[in-house]
């Protein structure tokens, strides 16, 4: 059994920063692929930043130049750095993980922003 476990949401202000944390454990834990993607009512979840066991990453257009995606050497955990948070980045956020692709997901995280 896969389990992915955020830490790290919260309310902020417009203009701060959150450091989410994603730590993974169970039968399969070394992962080429982890990511972040984020889910608001009525809207389709989206990514917001994948990283491969490589070290490549890829994010979205809305976060470029705000968000740092990294993972420990074991790949065993994966960070979101958000900086400059703006009140559309008000979503819940939703680590996953895989070899390829997004197969496991966490249960996910809160992040408010008030303008």
């Amino acid at each position: 059994q896969v389990q992915l476990v955020e830490s790290g949401g919260g309310l902020v202000q417009a203009g701060g920063s959150l450091r989410l944390s994603c730590a993974a454990s169970g039968s399969i834990w070394r992962f080429d692929f982890m990511g972040w993607y984020r889910q608001t009512p009525g809207k389709e979840r989206e990514l917001v930043a994948e990283i491969t066991g490589s070290g490549g990453t890829n994010y979205a257009d809305s976060v470029k130049g705000r968000v740092t995606i990294s993972r420990d050497t074991a790949r065993v955990t994966v960070y979101l750095q958000i900086n400059s948070l703006k009140p559309e980045d008000t979503a819940v956020y939703y680590c996953a993980a895989g070899r390829v692709g997004p197969t496991y997901w966490g249960q996910g995280t809160q992040v408010t922003v008030s303008s």
